[in-house]
């Protein structure tokens, strides 16, 4: 009986040291590049698929980029949709753009508040953008799929929107990066806004969340909320700010079905 208890005890222990042990490895050597693919489906009959991939503050890890990019490329979207922070120093702008130009669908995107900060050269951006036969989107919108989907992108410098309304006809999406602009849009509507700038906190506690999140979050942190524009996604982006670790919170690649 004695004995019984001793192993108990000690298989007791083990676990109380090894679910820790298990975390911190989880954290910082398989999440931060475990890339997970998210199919939401946002109408009942969808007509298109769009991709939508943020914050991927290229630090020079382009094996990891170019696996970013080729998981884009088969799955063969009608559009990209990027929602701000390439970098945050310019010198890896060359580099994230050389890679980013070899997606095969046209790319739309919006700059997020780092592409600011790093003094990135918005001019090349908008190349390698147009090159894909997207755009740099900067309080504008395109209209593709044969007048069918209409993207419009706002800057995040200021809280008032200076884009031209939704078309009366077709899918509107609207693509920002900070996800609590979402509620400054009162007088518009969209099938779908995509924003990004979360990372979804990186490290999340389970049955709690996100330990903390960047200004401009709010209640956003990850996942679908519904504001009154429309529908709202935030994606917990690709890279990282600060730390490297992820837990609970996986870089991801999601996929619409509209």
């Amino acid at each position: 009986m004695k004995n019984g208890k001793m192993k108990r005890r000690k298989f007791l222990l083990c676990a109380a040291l090894g679910v820790p042990a298990w975390a911190c490895a989880d954290s910082r050597w398989i999440e931060p590049e475990w890339l997970k693919v998210r199919t939401v489906r946002i109408k009942d009959n969808p007509t298109h698929r769009i991709v939508q991939f943020t914050d991927v503050h290229h630090k020079g890890d382009r094996a990891y980029l170019e696996k970013v990019v080729s998981r884009i490329n088969s799955l063969s979207p009608d559009a990209v949709c990027f929602t701000g922070d390439l970098v945050e120093e310019k010198q890896f702008l060359p580099e994230t753009l050389e890679v980013l130009g070899t997606i095969k669908t046209p790319m739309y995107g919006v700059p997020g508040n780092h592409d600011y900060w790093s003094h990135s050269d918005f001019h090349e951006i908008a190349k390698t953008f147009a090159a894909t036969g997207g755009g740099w989107l900067l309080d504008s919108q395109v209209t593709i799929a044969d007048g069918k989907v209409h993207i419009l992108g706002a800057t995040c410098l200021g809280r008032k929107f200076k884009l031209p309304p939704p078309k009366p006809d077709g899918i509107n999406i609207m693509l920002l990066h900070y996800p609590l602009l979402a509620e400054k849009i009162k007088d518009r509507k969209f099938d779908l806004l995509l924003a990004g700038h979360s990372h979804g906190g990186q490290v999340r506690i389970p049955f709690y969340g996100a330990v903390v999140v960047p200004y401009w979050v709010g209640k956003y942190e990850m996942g679908m909320y519904h504001v009154p524009a429309g529908p709202l996604y935030v994606n917990p982006g690709i890279g990282y700010i600060g730390t490297s670790l992820r837990f609970n919170c996986r870089p991801e690649i999601t996929v619409f079905e509209i």
